[in-house]
């Protein structure tokens, strides 16, 4: 093909623009047929007839010249950046418009006249140009690689900036030139319209003219004077360049939003923030969107982080039906694609240089993952000099095999700036018609993994013009895998490609000269310029390839120039590699390979990137690390690191606190907690010498200096500013690694030869391990020494050791809090000991949570799975992170990253960060070989599973044992967790599952795993010993699709060489992205923990992880606060319940005795028991429906008691049942009574009619006689009369009964099948009244010594009752005396209770009394006391004895109460006052009004007031200040045990201990007398309960004046109808008032009315008299009772200790309590010498010690096992090791009283419960109930 000069206008190579030009052009790029000849590059399809792709969707037909806008244009069209319309040539830049006239694009916005032809290399071509971008010269007939087939006819590409035929015109610079213009990069104007190839020296730059060749024999590349005089006549020229890149450089940033990030630079915190922008995975829609997408998708490794292209946004025209569209309009189709885009080494430049040296050195580490050439040289943009990137590159390392290690299989692990390698540079000379950068890549890539390491013109958005990165120099690296067949270098090589021509670039091409060991020139032909720009190299070591195109080698000039080069430069014909058209591809880049093996063979120059920097420096470069701040930081980290050599060594030495010291400690924490090496010890002298062993260790460690390093470590860390020190954590990282990196390759070359030399010897091999898990040293472990110390000195300040004033490591946690602020993982678990140094972790945390104001509200994500399954590169993926996934060492226990939520975002996430736990792998090797290694994981498992709102368990899936022993550790986990109330989310994540079908294919396999996982949490609930079966379905929320993710391989490939998987990153984001749903989702139904939470919950489930039994031994204090919450709503909603019912009664009771007999039949039993019942359900679903609203309300930590919500759910039934026997038996009760009243008051009426008549007669008799009779006249004949009549009725009094026969009777009938025993002893028996319960004495012959002789009894155990004969009869003795107390109590009570009542002794009293007896004596653990028939005629007889007097008494009351010559004596004085009045006959309708509320109104008044004081008094104290004390049973137990600690009372404690139901009584009356003492404060509440009755009969009596009743008698029965419900009127008394009664019932109301207030006055003045018990026992509901129900709770007492359970609802499934005592206290001895134990036993059920009492049959039984025996006992251990001082303190004060008490000999008490004060025994009891 011939040169032709001049723009042709029949044919056109199109380079950068997608333009349509005149005649035809072959694109490459659109999938449509056309008709017309077709030479697709990239389609697969052969096509026949021309065809001209574009990107645009549509077929046309003749000529279609494609581009990127969619226009259609006539004539030729050159598309620029500008937006303009222009005249004549039109210069296209960015905008839509449709042009004519031939249009030429450029970047510039300007307007041009004459024809500018745009290019991406600033060089002037004449010739033909073809595609630089695009690997291959081609002559005639092209065929391009990228499609798979061969095509006939020839092929244009039209990607590249290629050379075309005629001149090509740069437009790089902004200016508007006319003429053709010839680039320098500089921004002048040229006049000389000749190309640039011909060497015509008037067209060059003055800086060519001034080149001269080196003297023959120079050394090094450049001669000094020939680059001074260069430099000097560069200057003014290099001043306007800069000025014009600065410009484009602002301009770009103008465009990417990103000027303010000049000075404030972007931050890693910026990138890694938690918005609603980063969980977006959508394509940019702004240029402003660049950046960020650039970052967030380099974060997350995804290989499109390269991608610029902005969003296409559809037209209205691209929606219409294809049909409706004509030809014409496609063909007319306006310019409306937004489809712009800028070049992404634009952008990478720009976000590089807006950011901070540490997000540039992330930027780079994520680069160089995706296998992406990294920037070695930044252009000089904001700066004078160009940047060599040093620091950025100096997180990066790599691992490779090179052919030397691969017999041995050994690897290199090395940081990549200190790896020495050859370098090769390709760099570019003038124009080049292929894509240097592309053939690269295929140089670079293995035969089947070609990977785009350089961006070049081919790839999306490669071919829009750079606008700032020329003179970018990039690198990348070849790192062999050691396979000889498939790498294509034995060993590593680096490869320099520079952006741009060299002559633009003179400093990067000198730079590279220097530093490459072979610099492979790319040019199509050599002018005298550059001849002499070339010659100046002569003499360099540097060897110089030539990569020309046939055409070059034609060129008679170009072939002049090499040949006079040759002796120089040192070129052969191997240095001079031709490519034509023809030339084939493979074979190419295969010439350049061996090039390239040649120079790697030929001993080339090794330097390391810090050597190049060396160079740079020296060349004038800038060194990005280079600046004062990260110098100083370095040198700070030196002084630390140049000491460290042999790590094991110097942690051993320098870090000596977390060694053996740290180890050490571990163990005795659980050991305390597992007890299992206690041997012969006393248990809680074993307990003593572990806590002291503690403190001996902990002194030891404080004893201990800091070192220099360390001196210097905590100066760095708290002095150096923010920046500095983030650089100083830096150095010392790289240092770290780097130093372990050598220790752990030297020892694993040991190892090798080890193995290959000596026989197994397990125990080297084993020693070897160890020391190669030591080598590995971090930042972490300082941070661990720095936290070792501070945890020795505040454990030696809390022992009292030392003051807290001398503490010198108090600032500590405030540094790590901050170093937590700033990104820094901090450790939560250290892994090397398995252990957590809780005090410093609270403390670091707390200091945190003030930091951040108290806004540390916080979801928690885990991720668990076995050892090197990818957990940690997951989350860097996810969170870009940076926790530790190389360096020869994994992560070591768990570490903890907080991560920021946006402001934004905080309210819809419903937290303010997340934290992120790696953990470290499970089934660990190094740990496999230890015998609890499954505890270990266990424990880990538990702890962060427990800590999670999401855990993600991570496998790979080609080990399905693995697979299966991790999900075993991680369902055991959950178990727990359900049972603790913590259910949190778990998303199983299968690693290296690539196929798209993964997920429908292994749905079988996660069925079959849901059954695995069936079996293993049935196996986990066995070993937690869970009675009741369970699935994994019971343990957690798990859905088979949505909780499964598969997520393809992380390369994509073979490593070193190969690139992150696209797939990965892509799976990857969707999780993350689900996760952060379901997390909004979790923050409405749960609020997130707080940090104080999350200590709280670290502390309880690391307490409870180091007790073997974890579900019963987890305490926590938010589920604790939780419960108590709970439990005080609930005791105030049953007693909202009580007293409904108290008050219901007390109405029915009124109601009942108001009427006549004859009515209360059957019926109105039934009818009330069905009211009772239909109250009862409606009061009992109230409970429920507040129980419900409560668990709905959102109240904290809610779902942590889900687990109790079932016992308060059934409380409710148990007190309904309560209250329906209650109701029953008093309603039953009033209706007797009334009846009983009933016959009395039937002889009582007879005897008043009679009476009446006589008055009557003797009125009439005394009105007769003439002489009037005086007032004592009056009395004696009315005395006389009533005597007469006395004698005339026949009185019968009530019959009295002798209530002990009848007792008598009943107890000789239960007794009759109890043997000839029993009714012998009732023979013997003395009269029932001798006898009294307060004299019953336990004798040896209530204790049944037969049982010895038992069957069931094994010999063993009869031979070791010989020796505990004593004990045990001890122990039984001790059981049965407090079951016969027990039984005296209640039954007395029972009887006290009727005896108050106001009815007849009737027999089914004492027949309830024989049944409640019976009912006690038949219960299982009363039977195993073996109790003899003697015990049960004895207590039965004291108790009927008591009972049988108590009731004589009561029904002797009765019969004087309804005696009818009493009743009537009662009567006389009103007889006798009606009479007078009549016969005086004066009105005494005031009198008969006074006498009405006197005898009937007061009376009922006082009753009234008596049924409610006791209601009222128990809602007064509840409502009283001291109302906390009686909330709950918790808060109760806590006040009583204060008040005991305070009065120190030895006696207290022993009724407190001994009769405890006794004390709690005696303390509530005591408690209400005080209260009450004071007569007014009584007063008020009667005054309360007065007030409502007093208006209530003012009310009736001013409605009665309306109802017009004629007579008293008739005002009466209506008077007493209305008030029925409350107040019960005397019959009796009200008829003597209707005797003879003719006032009008409107007087009679009118006097009433008068009379109410004095009545009032009257009634109050009655109780004030009352002494305050007197008033007590009047009333029908006892407050003491009530209060005493409300805190008793059960009753149950723990076996061992006998403390009371403390359980908030009355139906709970499970005893437990807040704080168990020594068993000693309990009078628990040791059998054979009687000493009081000292054993507690939340102590001894994690113990190996062993119990027997009367449950076990006398046979010894592990503590641990002691739910077999009592299973509705939870015993936990202590929350602390000082949870139980209350106690010790106790016994420790009053040893000697307690021995002499129970008749035994003092405790042997461990020295240090001697130490404990009254102080730290407040603050251990404080603690045991969490109170504040």
């Amino acid at each position: 093909m011939e040169s032709r000069p001049e723009n042709q206008d029949h044919l056109v190579f199109s380079e950068d623009g997608p333009e349509n030009q005149e005649g035809p052009v072959f694109p490459d790029d659109g999938p449509e047929n056309r008709e017309g000849p077709v030479f697709p590059e990239d389609g697969p399809e052969n096509r026949e007839g021309p065809m001209f792709p574009e990107e645009g969707p549509e077929n046309r037909e003749g000529p279609v010249f494609p581009e990127d806008g969619p226009e259609n244009r006539e004539g030729p069209v050159f598309p620029d950046n500008g937006p303009e319309n222009r005249e004549g040539p039109v210069f296209p830049e960015e905008g839509p418009e449709n042009r004519e006239g031939p249009v030429f694009p450029e970047e510039g916005p300007e307007n041009r006249e004459g024809p500018v032809f745009p290019e991406e290399g600033p060089e002037n071509r004449e010739g033909p140009v073809f595609p630089e971008d695009g690997p291959e010269n081609r002559e005639g007939s092209v065929f391009p690689e990228n499609g798979p087939e061969n095509r006939e006819g020839p092929v244009f590409p039209e990607n590249g900036p290629e050379n075309r035929e005629g001149p090509v015109f740069p437009e790089d610079g902004p200016d508007n030139r006319e003429g053709p213009v010839f680039p320098g990069n500089g921004p002048e104007n040229q006049d000389d319209p000749m190309s640039s190839e011909k060497g015509n020296a008037e067209g060059l730059n003055q800086e060519s003219q001034t080149l001269q060749a080196p003297e023959q024999g120079e050394k090094g590349g450049f001669n000094p004077q020939l680059e001074l005089d260069s430099q000097q006549a560069r200057e003014p020229e290099e001043t306007h360049l800069l000025k014009g890149k600065g410009e484009a450089f602002q301009e770009l940033l103008r465009k990417l939003e990103l000027q303010e990030h000049l000075s404030r630079k972007l931050r890693v915190s910026d990138v890694l923030e938690i918005s609603q922008e980063s969980l977006k995975n959508g394509t940019p829609e702004t240029f402003a969107d660049l950046p960020w997408h650039f970052l967030r998708k380099l974060v997350a490794l995804n290989m499109m982080a390269r991608n610029t292209s902005l969003v296409h946004r559809a037209t209205d025209d691209e929606g219409g039906s294809e049909e409706k569209q004509r030809l014409d309009d496609i063909l007319n189709f306006s310019d409306t694609d937004t489809r712009v885009s800028l070049h992404p080494l634009d952008v990478l430049c720009a976000v590089l240089l807006c950011s901070d040296s540490f997000l540039q050195q992330e930027i780079l580490s994520k680069m160089s993952m995706c296998q992406f050439a990294l920037p070695l040289l930044l252009p000089a943009l904001d700066t004078p000099k160009c940047t060599l990137m040093l620091w950025a590159m100096r997180d990066i390392v790599r691992k490779w095999r090179p052919h030397s290690l691969a017999e041995s299989r050994g690897f290199r692990e090395e940081s990549l700036v200190l790896t020495s390698m050859p370098t090769i540079s390709f760099v570019r000379l003038g124009s080049c018609n292929f894509s240097k950068s592309k053939l690269l890549n295929e140089i670079l890539s293995l035969s089947q993994q070609h990977h785009d390491f350089f961006m070049h013109r081919d790839m999306e958005s490669g071919n829009v013009p750079r606008e700032i990165a020329d003179g970018l120099v990039e690198i990348s690296w070849y790192f062999p895998s050691g396979t000889e067949n498939s790498d294509i270098f034995p060993e590593p090589v680096a490869v320099a490609n520079l952006r741009g021509d060299i002559e633009s670039h003179l400093p990067q091409f000198s730079f590279l000269t220097e530093i490459s060991s072979a610099v492979f020139i790319v040019t199509e032909s050599i002018n005298e310029r550059q001849y002499t720009l070339l010659s100046s190299l002569q003499g360099s070591a540097t060897k110089y390839y030539f990569m020309v195109n046939n055409q070059a080698v034609t060129s008679k000039e170009t072939l002049a120039f090499l040949k006079k080069l040759a002796p120089g430069l040192k070129l052969n014909n191997s240095h001079v590699l031709q490519k034509g058209c023809a030339t084939n591809e493979a074979a190419y880049v295969k010439a350049l390979q061996s090039a390239i093996a040649a120079v790697m063979t030929s001993s080339p120059k090794r330097m390391s990137i810090e050597a190049v920097a060396e160079t740079g420096r020296q060349l004038g470069i800038q060194v990005d690390e280079d600046n004062k701040k990260c110098q100083h930081a370095s040198e700070y980290a030196k002084e630390i690191t140049v000491h460290i050599k042999d790590v094991a060594k110097y942690k051993r030495e320098k870090l000596r606190l977390q060694g053996e010291p740290w180890k050490n400690l571990a163990e005795v924490e659980k050991e305390l907690c597992r007890l299992k090496k206690q041997g012969n010890i006393p248990l809680e002298k074993y307990k003593s010498q572990l806590k002291e062993k503690s403190i001996e260790l902990r002194v030891q460690q404080n004893k201990h200096d800091l070192t220099d390093a360390l001196i210097t470590f905590i100066t760095g860390l708290g002095r150096l500013p923010p920046e500095e020190k983030h650089y100083f954590l830096k150095w010392m990282k790289f240092d770290l690694d780097h130093i372990a990196r050598e220790n752990i390759s030297k020892l694993r070359g040991q190892y090798k030869e080890k193995c290959k030399n000596s026989k197994d010897d397990p125990k080297m091999f084993a020693e070897h391990d160890k020391l190669i898990s030591a080598s590995s040293l971090g930042v972490e472990h300082f941070m661990r020494e720095l936290g070792q110390f501070y945890e020795a000195e505040c454990s030696i300040v809390q022992d009292g050791k030392m003051a807290e004033s001398q503490g010198q490591f108090v600032h500590l946690p405030g540094i790590a809090a901050d170093l937590m602020l700033e990104g820094f993982p901090m450790e939560l678990i250290d892994g090397d000991v398995s252990n957590i140094p809780l005090q410093w972790v609270t403390d670091v945390l707390t200091q945190l949570h003030a930091k951040l104001g108290g806004r540390s509200r916080m979801l928690v994500i885990t991720v668990l799975g076995v050892q090197s399954t990818g957990k940690s590169t997951l989350l860097n993926t996810m969170f870009g992170l940076q926790f530790a996934v190389s360096s020869g060492r994994c992560t070591r226990g768990a570490f903890m990253t907080l991560i920021k939520v946006a402001e934004n975002f905080q309210q819809e996430l419903g937290c303010d960060f997340i934290l992120v736990i790696d953990t470290e792998g499970l089934k660990a090797p190094e740990l496999a070989k230890l015998e609890d290694s499954y505890e270990h994981d266990n424990e880990l498992a538990t702890l962060v599973i427990g800590l999670s709102d999401i855990t993600i368990v991570n496998m790979a899936m080609e080990n399905a044992t693995e697979m299966k022993d991790i999900l075993q550790i991680v369902v055991h986990a959950f178990l727990r967790m359900e049972e603790i109330g913590q259910k949190a989310n778990c998303q199983f994540v299968h690693q290296n599952v690539s196929d798209v079908s993964a997920h429908e294919q292994n749905m079988r396999d996660r069925k079959h795993l849901l059954e695995q996982m069936d079996e293993m949490t049935k196996a986990a609930a066995n070993m937690e010993k869970k009675c009741r079966e369970m699935t994994f379905s019971d343990i957690m929320d798990y859905d088979l699709e949505k909780h499964n993710w598969y997520i393809p391989a992380l390369w994509h490939g073979v490593p070193p060489m190969a690139p992150v998987n696209m797939g990965y990153s892509e799976k990857v984001y969707e999780l993350k992205k689900y996760l952060f749903e379901f997390l909004k989702g979790c923050s409405q139904n749960r609020s997130p923990k707080d940090i104080p939470q999350f200590l709280e919950w670290v502390k309880s489930m690391w307490n409870a992880v180091k007790h073997e039994n974890f579900i019963f031994s987890f305490r926590n204090s938010l589920v604790a606060d939780a419960y108590n919450q709970l439990s005080v709503n609930y005791a105030e909603w049953e007693w909202g319940f009580r007293k409904m019912m108290h008050l219901w009664v007390s109405e029915k009771e009124t109601f009942i005795q108001n009427q006549p007999p004859d009515k209360l039949d059957t019926n109105v039993l039934t009818k009330l028991k069905n009211e009772v019942q239909n109250k009862l359900r409606q009061e009992a679903e109230k409970i429920l429906d507040n129980l419900k609203q409560y668990f709905e309300s959102g109240a904290e930590n809610l779902h942590l008691i889900e687990k109790y919500k079932e016992d308060f759910r059934r409380s409710p039934n148990g007190l309904r049942n309560e209250l329906e026997s209650y109701s029953f038996s008093k309603l039953k009760e009033a209706i007797e009574i009334r009846k009983g009243r009933h016959k009395t008051d039937a002889v009582l009426s007879q005897y008043k009619r009679r009476i009446e008549e006589k008055v009557d007669r003797l009125l009439n008799h005394c009105r007769k006689s003439k002489c009037k009779l005086n007032n004592d006249e009056q009395e004696k004949e009315f005395e006389t009369m009533w005597r007469e009549t006395l004698s005339e009725l026949s009185l019968i009094p009530l019959q009295k009964r002798i209530i002990d026969k009848d007792v008598e009777f009943h107890l000789r009938r239960d007794l009759e099948n109890r043997g000839s025993a029993a009714w012998q002893m009732l023979k013997e028996a003395k009269s029932l009244s001798t006898y009294r319960t307060h004299n019953f004495k336990m004798k040896n012959e209530y204790l049944d010594f037969s049982v010895l002789k038992c069957k069931n009894i094994s010999e063993s155990a009869v031979k070791a009752l010989q020796g505990v004969k004593e004990f045990f009869t001890q122990e039984r003795w001790h059981k049965t005396e407090a079951l016969a107390k027990s039984l005296i109590d209640e039954c007395n009570s029972y009887t006290e209770e009727k005896a108050n009542g106001k009815a007849d002794y009737d027999d089914t009293y004492c027949r309830e009394l024989l049944r409640m007896i019976n009912e006690q004596l038949q219960q299982a653990n009363v039977q195993n006391l073996h109790i003899s028939t003697c015990f049960e005629v004895d207590l039965k007889l004291h108790i009927l004895g008591d009972a049988a007097r108590a009731f004589q008494k009561m029904h002797e009351e009765f019969i004087t109460e309804n005696d009818p010559l009493q009743c009537l004596g009662k009567l006389k004085p009103q007889y006798l006052s009606t009479f007078k009045a009549l016969y005086l006959e004066k009105d005494e309708c005031q009198d008969r009004a006074w006498n009405f509320c006197d005898q009937c109104l007061r009376p009922a008044l006082v009753d009234y007031v008596n049924k409610r004081l006791g209601i009222e008094i128990v809602d007064d104290i509840l409502s009283s200040e001291q109302s906390i004390e009686y909330s709950t049973r918790n808060f109760f137990q806590f006040f009583v045990l204060e008040k005991l600690l305070e009065e120190n009372d030895f006696n207290n404690y022993v009724q407190y201990t001994r009769n405890y139901v006794d004390f709690i009584k005696t303390r509530i009356q005591k408690h209400v007398l005080t209260c009450y003492r004071e007569k007014a404060s009584l007063g008020d509440l009667e005054k309360r309960i007065f007030s409502p009755i007093i208006n209530k009969l003012s009310d009736v009596l001013k409605n009665s004046k309306g109802e017009k009743t004629k007579t008293v008698s008739a005002f009466l029965d209506n008077f007493r109808e209305k008030l029925q419900q409350d107040l019960v009127i005397p019959r009796d008394s009200l008829e003597v008032i209707l005797f003879k009664n003719t006032a009008s019932a409107d007087q009679f109301s009118a006097f009433i009315e008068q009379f109410i207030p004095d009545l009032e006055k009257q009634v109050l003045s009655t109780f004030e008299n009352l002494e305050i018990q007197s008033k007590l026992s009047k009333l029908a509901v006892k407050p003491q009772d009530e209060i005493f129900k409300r805190v008793f709770g059960c009753g149950k007492q723990c076996p061992f200790c006998k403390v009371p359970c403390d359980a908030g609802t009355p139906a709970h499934s499970e005893h437990f309590v807040a704080v168990h005592r020594p068993q000693g206290l309990g009078d628990s001895r040791w059998v054979t010498t009687e000493i009081l134990t000292s054993d507690i036993c939340s102590s001894s059920v994690a113990s190996n010690n062993r119990f027997r009492c009367t449950e076990t049959k006398w046979e010894p039984h592990p503590y641990k096992d002691y739910r077999k025996y009592f299973p509705d006992w939870r015993i936990q251990p202590d929350s602390s090791i000082t949870a139980s001082d209350y106690w010790k303190f106790v016994f420790k004060e009053f040893n000697h009283q307690f021995a002499e008490a129970f008749d035994a000999l003092p405790a042997d008490l461990p020295e240090d419960w001697c130490k404990i004060t009254k102080e730290q025994a407040l603050e251990s009891l404080k603690e045991a109930f969490k109170s504040k």
